[in-house]
């Protein structure tokens, strides 16, 4: 049998290319039927079930303390904000404007959704 990536030789049996590491075996679930909380965009890129809208109000009521940073997988800065006060309200503002421009992501990356 051969890699249908990368066409190196392998093993009847082996279900990931030893050489590529990638999986031999087509997903049998169609993108339709895809979990609902990511969602993949025409340009290739995903979005999480965190709402841009949800992260936006708890940016502007509980900012300071970094309740947004921690909704969004961003564990780390939500204690640096708490700890810090949202960088004495300058990182709260930030935060903000990059939620009203779509430049925020979670902490993978991903864009907010917003429905």
């Amino acid at each position: 049998m051969f890699c249908k990536h990368c066409g190196a030789q392998m093993e009847d049996t082996t279900l990931y290319c030893p050489s590529c590491g990638k999986s031999q075996v087509e997903s049998t679930i169609p993108q339709s039927d895809a979990p609902a909380f990511i969602k993949s965009n025409t340009n290739g890129t995903q979005t999480t079930y965190k709402n841009k809208w949800a992260t936006f109000f708890l940016c502007l009521f509980l900012g300071e303390f970094g309740i947004h940073r921690f909704y969004t997988g961003k564990i780390g800065t939500g204690i640096l904000w708490l700890l810090i006060l949202g960088i004495f309200g300058i990182g709260v503002l930030v935060d903000l404007i990059m939620l009203l421009t779509g430049s925020f992501k979670d902490s993978n990356g991903n864009d907010l959704i917003t429905n």
